[in-house]
């Protein structure tokens, strides 16, 4: 395998600009144009320099071309499987902290993807939804370049947060999760080289990897007021300080006397992953995607990857990230 995967194929225009289908017949039309390629349980679509899952494809043009940003709006862009739960989970708490306490959250009984919606999946349901009454917060996969205007744009004031984790515990995890999702009369299950071979090749859902964790890591070195770059890494080895800094980055900052009182560190347990895991709406809901939310949680732990990388996988990825990330200023933890 070259080194020159675990980015976009070169001979794949990513410059498509798409109006969205107005029927079937042309949104038809249109994913008949677009390249595809076998993902880990079904085939992905080429559009716009990603890899984008056909259920999301939809509601992705539509959020593209509707949705308008309110400068009050939080959004949280991740990609899979880089602690999307865990990030929707404290930021819900840490906004909603002077309305809900701790003891009456409707993360007791409903899981974060109920409460923090994919706007990708907002607007497959609807082209165009009423966002008025809509959470405030709100989450995405889409990568940077892909979002609609209206949240880039300078003079918005809306916040975005990014998350990122390093890619050995990606690959991993998603391998893990798609496993958990696999019917096993429509699909054999991916062997876990079947499954690092997509990932190198940049496919798998809103990948490559490469190129989403830099478009917002370059975006948030250019704007880091409006946007805030995490690293799961960090978020495990300090959680109270940077639920701190989330709050004050979204404008929530805490109080002298709510940070003598505890009320950092409450939160930082009450959204720990063994804390989430066991509550209710977690262990028996559904998402709005129809998965049992407990597929969201499997360990959590950082450097899960060395219980199932093959020494040649990582000296695969380690040459990747140093040829991808080499001169960004980016860097990650992998223990």
């Amino acid at each position: 395998m070259e080194t020159s995967e675990f980015s976009s194929k070169n001979n794949v225009s990513t410059s498509q600009e798409v109006e969205e289908p107005c029927d079937d017949e042309m949104f038809q039309e249109l994913v008949e144009t677009l390249p595809k390629a076998k993902g880990y349980n079904r085939s992905y679509y080429f559009y716009q320099g990603f890899w984008c899952p056909p259920s999301y494809f939809r509601g992705l043009l539509s959020f593209q071309k509707h949705f308008q940003a309110f400068d009050t709006h939080i959004i949280l862009a991740t990609l899979p499987k880089s602690g999307t739960t865990w990030l929707k989970a404290l930021t819900f708490s840490i906004a909603n902290r002077h309305k809900f306490s701790l003891q009456d959250t409707p993360l007791l009984n409903f899981g974060p993807h109920n409460l923090v919606p994919f706007l990708e999946k907002l607007y497959s349901e609807n082209p165009c939804p009423n966002l008025e009454n809509c959470s405030r917060i709100l989450s995405t996969h889409t990568p940077y370049a892909s979002l609609p205007p209206s949240i880039k744009d300078e003079n918005s004031k809306c916040k975005i947060v990014y998350v990122c984790r390093n890619p050995m515990d990606v690959f991993v995890s998603h391998w893990h999760f798609v496993g958990k999702l696999r019917r096993p009369e429509y699909m054999e299950q991916l062997s876990i080289d079947e499954g690092f071979e997509m990932f190198c090749q940049g496919i798998h859902g809103f990948g490559p990897y490469s190129d989403h964790v830099l478009g917002y890591w370059k975006a948030s070195q250019t704007n880091p007021n409006k946007i805030l770059f995490l690293k799961y890494e960090d978020l495990k080895e300090d959680i109270v300080f940077h639920v701190k800094e989330l709050g004050k980055f979204l404008g929530f900052p805490f109080s002298k006397e709510e940070e003598d009182q505890g009320v950092v560190e409450e939160i930082a347990k009450f959204c720990s992953f063994d804390n989430l895991k066991e509550m209710e709406g977690n262990k028996n809901g559904k998402s709005p995607s129809g998965f049992p939310n407990s597929v969201f949680f499997r360990n959590g732990v950082v450097g899960d990857w060395s219980n199932f990388l093959k020494p040649s996988m990582v000296e695969h990825f380690v040459k990747l990230i140093q040829e991808k990330f080499d001169q960004s200023g980016l860097t990650f933890k992998f223990s």
